[in-house]
Parts: C-alpha cells; structure tokens; sequence
C-alpha cells in the first residue's frame, strides 16, 4: 500500500479512511517510512515528530474532511505546542527552542484531521528562494539532487514532490509557495492578503507581505484545504471578503471566456527570461486559446517600473531588521552576528538604516502602484499569465553570497522571484501550475494572478488546465515509489 500511497493526493487518502480500506495510522507509518526512507538524501524534513504522529493518529482524530491525513509543517510560521521551531536559525537552533502553543492555522490543520509527521526546512527566516540554511544544510530537488527546490518552502516542496506526504503546509512572502511549486512541479497557490490567519504570534508579518497556505499535487487538495483552514480569527489586523461558495465548488465549474494578459519578459527589464520560461508561458497561453479564453501580451504598467525592486528590498530588509529584534526580545537573548548567516545580518543592518519615514513612504509607494496594478483588470482583463520563474531550478549553492557583498545573495533572487514578489505587496492572489517540463526534465512553473479575493476564478480556471494537460503521472527521479 506505501507505493500506491506516495502517488494518491490528500484527498484520496483521506477517502481511503472514511470508506475503511485504511486506517489513520496506516497511512502516517507509511508516510514514516516514505520520509526516513528518503531524507537521507533530500533533507527535506529537519524535525521528526513521528512518535507524536503515531499517537494521534492512533487516538482520537477529530472528524474533519482530511482525517488521518499526514501532514508536515513548515519551521517558518509554522508553530506547534511543544515541538522545536526555529526558522533556519543557528540563533534558535542552539537555543533548542520549543514553540509554547500551535499558531491558529495550525489549530485548523489539526480540526481538518491532518496529523502533523514533522516540519520542513527552510532559509534563514524565510528570505532566500533556496532552502539552503547553514543551520541545517541544503535541500535538494528531487528532480534533479544538484538543484534548488526553491525557497522559502522548499523542504515543502521537496518532501511532496517525492511522495513522502500528498502535502505540506507552505508560506509566501515574495514567492515562497510558488517558487517551490514551479521548481518541484506542485501546485502552489498565494492567496489574498488577509485569506488565512497569521495569529495568534504574528499579525501582519513583513507589514502584510506574508500569507499561508499549501503545497499539493493537485487543484482539488488545494481548494479542500483551503475550504478548511480559510477566514480570520480573533485580532486579525485584516480579512479578505468570504467566497460566495466552497472553493472546492469551483472545481469543474465553466469559468466562461476570459480575457487573459500574457507577459514573457522580466518586469522592467530587470533580467533576461529564460528561454525553458518563455516556452512554458507561451505553451500555456496556447492551451488557454484551445479552452476559448482570448490570451494577448499585456500586463500592468506598473509591473515596469525600474524603482520597485529598491522600494521592495527597503521593504524586506526593513522586516528582517524586525524579525531579529523581535527573537531577541522573544528569547531574552539579544540576537548577534554569530547567530544568523552573514548575508542575514547585512540585511538586517540594512534595514536599520530604513527610518519610519522611509517605510511609510515605501509603503505608500508600493499602495499606489497596487492600485495602478489593480486598474489593469478593472480595464477589462480577468487574468495576468507569467511565468513563476525567471529561471529554471537553480543549481544549489547559487546564492551563495560574495564574502566582500553579503548582500549579494538577494541580489541573486530577482530573476528567481521577478514575477512573484510584485504579487505580495499587491495582495492579489497568484497560482503556480507545473504545466511545462523542460528537455532536461525540470518543471518549469507558469504564474496567474487574479483580482483581490479572486481565488475562486484561480481554482476554477486551474482546474480546467489539470484536466486538459494532466500532472498526476509525473514523478521525479527521487520519489517514494517507482512510478506505475
């Protein structure tokens, strides 16, 4: 059963529990076994809790749509009451530190019925688009092991692309859901600023930048979860409007003819594209033609702007700056060079020369142009087509930063996350789809992005590609069970 396992998305394994032909702890040893039988190679997960699976899953499981379910947290916003937490960090690492309390969503993991296996690798904080932290060592791409899985959710992506779980919880504050999602051919959704809840610790981490979500196999994983984990709780900073149905409604819905915008070059030049990016934009904007949407280059104006990625990286590193504030405070030991990586500090150090001032004008800035964005779909457009990446998977050790510019490595990410960062600031939602493999056999993302609080429109109009050029059969190379 552990081979058939490590192809069936969540919600095949959880209607193998309801109907009886496999219990909940059936499915978490087998999901055990899949990880330990691979971690060795992809180091994809860095916190076992298998023994505290064992004993959920055993115990009693509340009757949610995806009971029994394994599941894996991701060691950035990711909390669990008693379990190590500590972002990629040598700071928490050495610390040995232990989250007090699960964060909400991850209150609402547990209700759905998930069992939480353990929690995934990750950059330091999150920053990088590569899952490559000094504190716990590289992940790998199970598609090709000398390569990113991306970042930051990239053990994410790694652990489900390999089949050890259908799916893990992810995080997105420039990219971190689809970056992953395009590098390991999963499908990674970005949802509305303010769709799931970052509390009780956080509130608008990164001044509103950051959202969670899932990394999954399939459309319908991601509306189910989305369906059970979605809406706000008690001291939200704020919400997005509520869908007008389940999400998992919009699956197989006709989203009627839309007018879609397609770019296939880097936002104000900032790069060159990829040629392997260009293909799998323009595949798909053909494939949309063929399912009778009208597809024609065009996007926002405002994504050309050459001052946005400075006013962007004010922004991050201004976060940055906070975050290790905030975890010397937390911990009651101020946070210092020896505990984060080179190229973390300079970012932080940067981000202290950003007054108040700066950030509220960066903030203002970046508000104008989402609504100079937002004016392009009210102008008659209903989706924007881009590629996820500039690039395809990128080699490990690619962000290395140069010893004499620490802040080099970020630097390095913008032909990684040139089409996704714009996105967050936005609030928009977005969904990488791997709908393109490249002649080397990498999965090559492509991007769409709705209006605010359209995520149905998302899911509706996935779905319809999955099943015009369906994913499900691909396995990578490094996968739990050889493919049938």
């Amino acid at each position: 059963m552990s081979d058939e396992l490590a192809t069936m998305d969540a919600t095949a394994q959880a209607e193998l529990v309801r109907s009886g032909e496999a219990s909940p702890t059936e499915l978490v040893d087998a999901a055990i076994e899949r990880i330990e039988a691979l971690n060795g190679e992809l180091n994809a997960v860095i916190h076992p809790l298998f023994e505290k699976a064992r004993e959920a899953a055993s115990g009693e499981l509340p009757e949610g749509p995806f009971r029994g379910v394994p599941f894996l947290l991701k060691d950035v916003f990711g909390e669990s009451a008693g379990d190590p937490y500590h972002e990629g960090m040598k700071h928490l690492r050495d610390l040995s530190w232990v989250s007090e309390a699960d964060d909400y969503l991850v209150a609402r993991y547990r209700r759905a019925g998930f069992v939480i296996c353990g929690k995934t690798n990750v950059p330091e904080l999150g920053i990088l688009p590569t899952t490559e932290p000094e504190a716990y060592g590289p992940t790998s791409n199970p598609w090709d092991t000398a390569r990113s899985p991306g970042g930051s959710s990239g053990g994410a992506g790694a652990a489900v692309a390999a089949g050890m779980v259908p799916v893990a919880q992810a995080g997105d504050g420039g990219g971190s859901i689809r970056i992953p999602a395009s590098a390991c051919g999963l499908v990674g959704l970005k949802t509305s600023r303010g769709r799931t809840t970052m509390g009780p610790q956080l509130g608008e981490p990164a001044s509103g930048l950051n959202v969670m979500h899932v990394l999954t196999r399939s459309v319908r994983d991601c509306a189910a979860i989305l369906d059970a984990t979605h809406g706000a709780a008690p001291g939200d900073p704020y919400t997005a409007p509520p869908p007008d149905r389940p999400y998992a409604d919009e699956l197989g819905a006709d989203p009627g003819r839309l007018r879609v915008g397609m770019m296939t070059r880097a936002p104000a030049g900032m790069f060159e594209l990829h040629p392997d990016c260009v293909a799998a934009t323009e595949g798909a904007g053909e494939l949309l033609e063929s399912l009778g949407h009208g597809v024609e280059a065009s996007h926002p104006e405002a994504l050309d702007d050459p001052d946005y990625i400075d006013r962007f990286i004010a922004r991050w590193t201004a976060g940055v700056a906070a975050t290790l504030e905030y975890w010397g405070l937390k911990t009651g030991k101020p946070v210092g060079l020896e505990g984060v990586e080179a190229s973390t500090w300079a970012l932080a150090e940067a981000g202290r020369e950003v007054s108040a001032i700066d950030l509220f004008g960066v903030l203002a800035y970046q508000q104008g142009s989402a609504r100079a964005a937002a004016a392009w779909w009210e102008d008659g457009f209903d989706l924007l087509l881009t590629p996820s990446m500039g690039e395809p998977p990128t080699p490990l050790g690619a962000f290395v930063p140069d010893p004499e510019d620490p802040a080099s490595a970020l630097r390095r990410a913008v032909p990684t996350a040139g089409f996704t960062a714009y996105w967050n600031a936005t609030g928009q939602p977005a969904i990488s789809l791997p709908l393109h493999w490249s002649d080397d056999g990498l999965p090559i993302g492509v991007q769409l992005v709705a209006p605010y609080g359209r995520e149905d429109l998302l899911i509706r109009v996935a779905a319809q590609l999955e099943q015009a050029r369906s994913w499900a059969q691909r396995t990578p190379p490094v996968f739990a069970a050889a493919p049938a």
